[in-house]
């Protein structure tokens, strides 16, 4: 490929446009008992109603969801270990130990990453990227989270009993892949080929928030950059898509999102969704601000958007998965929560 060829991909300051966008063949979602009572319950491959899957620790509780998702959606797409060129995820738990541990015995070659949980994102742009790029036929894009090991983590342990704040958000337990394909091996002419069209990835941007009860506002920032920037790269209005998704700003951050993009001129209260939002009941389910962590983005878009889009209810979507990267230590020690988020276009044909 000539160089002129290569950097005709690259669109703007932050953005990429595929000559030969890849496909995602098959999608699996595993939620726990909680997220299987929300409005999407009867869309999730399975539900697990043991929170600890059987295991001894939260954190082998959620290595066996990823486990479960990877091995799903390759049977759903009829497909073996060896016929995936790489696997890219992660997680929220420090060093990504839910992910390492959890797909270790399927043998395959893992780019695990950290985007918070933005991370589902991060990874379908850069397995797309890879795809289409030449360098792998196939790869897996997935990402979990699990309630009780994120309480543990970041904020206060279940035993300690302590009241959340109406600006907290839930997170899912869940875990979510997706298999993205080279357009050339897809031969389904029995419903809509769903692509991946391009890609904006996002850059850090903190406002100095240092609340970590209030995730939707310290990312909704990076989610208005993110979403602004794909517009300016693309030179296109907010109309252009049926659904604008955001990953997990809840209620808090998607006011705060809609209000920054007015401010500028592009008003998405119209066509904007939020999957944090999407995942529970607001009235019957106590989830305070709505839902959050990888596992949201990630199970809301392997059941319901795609859903959506292979039956044609939508064409276009800019999937915006959102991630707040803080950790033990640097909240411990008084730091701001910088925000990212990572736009995926996705279209059905």
């Amino acid at each position: 490929m000539s160089e002129d060829n290569n950097k005709s991909k690259m669109v703007g300051k932050q953005s990429v446009m595929f000559q030969n966008p890849p496909c995602i063949i098959a999608a699996s979602s595993i939620a726990g008992k909680k997220e299987g009572e929300g409005p999407l319950g009867s869309l999730f491959d399975v539900i697990q109603e043991d929170a600890l899957l059987g295991k001894k620790t939260w954190e082998e509780a959620e290595s066996e969801l990823m486990k479960e998702a990877a091995s799903k959606v390759l049977q759903k797409a009829g497909l073996k270990n060896k016929d995936i060129r790489y696997l890219i995820g992660g997680d929220l738990l420090g060093q990504l130990i839910a992910t390492s541990f959890g797909i270790a015995e399927m043998e395959i070659p893992l780019l695990g990453i950290y985007g918070a949980c933005s991370t589902m994102g991060e990874a379908m742009s850069i397995g797309a990227m890879m795809v289409e790029g030449g360098f792998a036929d196939r790869i897996i894009a997935i990402t979990s989270s699990h309630f009780a090991g994120a309480e543990k983590q970041f904020r206060m342990p279940l035993d300690y009993g302590n009241q959340r704040p109406y600006s907290a958000t839930w997170t899912v337990t869940g875990s979510g892949a997706v298999i993205i394909e080279d357009r050339k091996f897809n031969k389904n002419n029995n419903e809509k080929v769903v692509s991946i069209k391009g890609v904006t990835s996002g850059k850090i941007v903190d406002y100095g928030l240092k609340d970590s009860m209030n995730m939707g506002a310290a990312m909704a920032p990076a989610a208005y950059e993110t979403i602004k920037q794909n517009f300016e790269d693309f030179n296109i209005k907010p109309d252009y898509y049926d659904k604008i998704i955001t990953g997990d700003l809840g209620y808090v951050g998607k006011n705060i999102l809609i209000d920054l993009l007015k401010e500028q001129g592009y008003d998405i209260s119209g066509n904007h969704m939020d999957c944090g939002i999407e995942i529970f009941d607001k009235e019957s389910q106590d989830t305070h601000a709505g839902g959050s962590g990888c596992g949201c983005s990630a199970i809301t878009f392997t059941s319901y958007i795609l859903k959506q889009l292979k039956e044609g209810s939508w064409k276009r979507v800019l999937f915006v998965p959102t991630g707040a990267l803080l950790s033990q230590v640097s909240f411990n020690e008084g730091n701001s929560v910088p925000g990212i988020a990572h736009a995926v276009m996705v279209e059905a044909e």
